[in-house]
């Protein structure tokens, strides 16, 4: 099961909430999980779910809440990458009635409420809770670890971001509409403030997971970062090791045999020994000396190598 899947599954298996929040889910779930159809004189509400035990859920919480029957059809949706199920929960008779109830129809003029209702965005904190927690639900992501962070809700309206971030201000932490596409979205990218907002939410066991997952795999991708910057520190290293090797082999030919020992001891070591470092180059010397004295007199090889063959080239003309 994805995580996504498993924090879903949590959140729908909390009971015991007090009724007041339990409409406020209810409320959110409706909201951004679809809301309103007028067909013909009747309003149908709606709402759609990729998650079989959230759209359960609220399937019970209008029945026992509203009083008012709701069915769960299964809708499959061809995609690109394959058939996607989706679960849809339908309350046909009595939609006027609950979308008063609701607060997802106003009472005054009977419109749709583009929004949250002002009584729940003014609610208590536990309805605040309970307003995120159906917006997951309903239309919820969540990042798998290893992935960049984020936890961003789907909206409907432009005023419906505007409650949910409002919300989260409520709860201490800061969320930001964006606009994707065409759709308009609320996100949060800072892990610690993911890991707050789950566990306010009531998914504490999935926070522990995601949390644990995601410095799995931030190690990891340290790990593979340090190799990849070892393995290039090595494939240089072996470069310039092979291109001094063949700056050796060149100046020898050059000087013959009139090379002075000190040099030609090195200029040797360096082409005896061509992965081995400067240092220790220097304690394979008779008698051992530093990685410095090594490059010193390697150094000097090469000038001498190069001052013989200008003068040999001057020579010539």
């Amino acid at each position: 099961m994805a995580l996504l899947d498993e924090v879903k599954s949590e959140l729908s298996g909390i009971d015991g909430e007090m009724p007041a929040a339990q409409k406020a889910q209810v409320t959110a779930m409706l909201r951004f999980g679809g809301g309103l159809r007028k067909v013909q004189r009747n309003i149908i509400v709606q709402a759609q779910f990729d998650s079989l035990d959230a759209a359960q859920w609220l399937q019970d919480a209008i029945l026992h809440l509203y009083g008012h029957e709701a069915l769960v059809r299964t809708v499959d949706h061809a995609t690109p990458h394959g058939n996607v199920r989706r679960y849809v929960v339908i309350v046909e008779r009595g939609g006027v009635a609950l979308a008063l109830q609701t607060g997802l129809l106003d009472r005054q003029r009977h419109q749709p409420v583009p929004g949250l209702p002002p009584e729940l965005a003014n609610g208590n904190i536990a309805q605040v809770k309970t307003i995120w927690r159906g917006a997951f639900l309903a239309h919820g992501g969540l990042s798998e670890p290893g992935n960049a962070s984020y936890l961003e809700i789907v909206c409907p309206s432009n005023e419906a971001a505007l409650a949910l971030v409002a919300a989260a201000r409520r709860l201490g932490i800061s969320a930001h509409p964006r606009q994707v596409r065409s759709s308009k979205r609320v996100t949060l990218q800072d892990p610690d403030a993911i890991e707050r907002m789950l566990n306010l939410m009531g998914a504490p066991r999935s926070a522990r997971e995601w949390t644990g997952k995601r410095s799995d795999g931030e190690t990891r991708s340290k790990a593979n970062r340090l190799a990849n910057f070892d393995d290039a520190n090595m494939r240089r290293s072996a470069k310039a090791a092979a291109e001094a090797c063949e700056k050796v082999r060149r100046a020898f030919d050059i000087l013959g045999d009139d090379i002075p020992p000190n040099l030609k001891a090195a200029g040797q070591l360096r082409l005896d020994h061509v992965d081995a470092s400067l240092e220790e180059l220097g304690h394979l010397a008779d008698p051992p000396i530093t990685k410095d004295a090594v490059a010193g007199r390697i150094r000097r090889l090469l000038q001498l190598a190069e001052k013989v063959n200008k003068q040999g080239g001057q020579a010539a003309k």
